[in-house]
């Protein structure tokens, strides 16, 4: 009832139509009713219900750590009238948000530790290759790259083309022939790179890659001009490249020393985690101990309940005397019998 009355609330007040920018929810308890009961199986379904619909990875168990969650304990708390019920409750509620804290600290101390020893050195050894990849291709560019548009020049299939309006023309022939998808195919070379070109089957395009050290690719279309703009463009483009893989490079390096600054440092909460996971302790040994007394409490007055006469019907009390007056009638007989010798 108070999860459908909670939902009937929120939905008055997100649905369609609603011009009131800002909204109140009450909810009302009464303290030592069943209200406490209630408020405790909605924690323990939303404990569960959060974790499904927050696309957490699935697993064998759940945490007790979800903020909607833990307003149900504190909600459920206010309806409990023990005091030292009520902070139990409130200590579990700080216990598993410290105890939350913590796993994520040392969930972050074992990312840290592998980003240092693994994951930041191999993103270094790339960029670096990458770097002077790029360096390379750019010296090597600059010897062969043709400044007079009168010189140029372009081989493909072994043939060489010397107008770029039909140069682009046999890139266009090659694409189609080609017939695989995804099979590169090697077609000749210009101004000292190799070219390859291959149809894409999830873009639907075909993609031309240029190489020395390093491998650039640009998307062809169907104007012949515009793919030889498109890698001219993709040729000059390689400094700006070599730029942009420097400063990944810097940024890769001032993660590294900051890891290592933060890794090995201890959880900051946890002397408080400690002192309240021993207060809770004493809380829940202090509670066991009033159980035990409730139940030796029980067990004296059922004992006593059963010395009492018992207090049934009129049937009930005429079929104890019967009961009575027969096994009189049969002690009697069998104290005659000895009497007369007859046993």
């Amino acid at each position: 009832m108070i999860r459908k009355a909670k939902l009937q609330r929120e939905g008055r007040i997100i649905r369609q139509g609603n011009h009131n920018k800002k909204v109140h929810i009450f909810r009302y308890v009464t303290e030592s009713t069943f209200d406490s009961y209630m408020w405790q199986l909605i924690e323990n379904k939303q404990k569960f219900i959060s974790q499904i619909m927050t696309s957490k990875a699935p697993v064998r168990s759940c945490e007790d750590v979800d903020e909607a969650a833990l307003s149900y304990a504190e909600v459920k708390a206010l309806a409990t009238g023990n005091p030292a019920v009520k902070e139990k409750m409130a200590l579990d509620v700080d216990v598993a948000k410290l105890k939350l804290l913590k796993a994520n600290h040392m969930n972050n101390q074992y990312r840290l530790e592998d980003d240092i020893a693994r994951n930041f050195p191999q993103q270094i050894a790339k960029l670096t290759e990458i770097i002077d990849s790029y360096k390379a291709d750019i010296a090597h560019y600059s010897e062969h790259k043709i400044t007079d548009p009168e010189q140029f020049t372009m081989e493909i299939g072994g043939k060489e083309f010397t107008e770029k309006k039909e140069a682009g023309a046999a890139l266009l022939a090659v694409c189609k022939d080609i017939k695989a998808v995804d099979a590169a195919m090697d077609i000749g070379n210009y101004q000292g790179f190799n070219m390859r070109i291959q149809f894409d089957g999830w873009s639907k395009e075909f993609i031309l890659s240029v190489k020395h050290e390093a491998v650039s690719k640009v998307h062809l279309g169907a104007d012949a001009l515009g793919n030889i703009t498109r890698i001219n463009n993709l040729l000059d483009s390689y400094p700006e490249k070599l730029s942009e893989a420097q400063q990944r490079l810097e940024t890769v390096y001032e993660q590294l020393a900051n890891a290592k600054e933060e890794v090995g440092k201890p959880f900051p909460k946890e002397e408080e985690l400690n002192q309240k996971l021993e207060r809770l302790s004493e809380l829940n040994a202090l509670l066991n101990m009033d159980e035990r007394e409730d139940a030796e409490t029980e067990v004296s007055e059922s004992d006593e309940k059963e010395e009492r006469p018992t207090r049934g019907s009129i049937h009930e009390k005429l079929q104890i005397y019967k009961e009575k007056s027969q096994r009189e009638s049969e002690t009697g007989k069998e104290n005659r019998k000895r009497d007369f010798g007859l046993e």
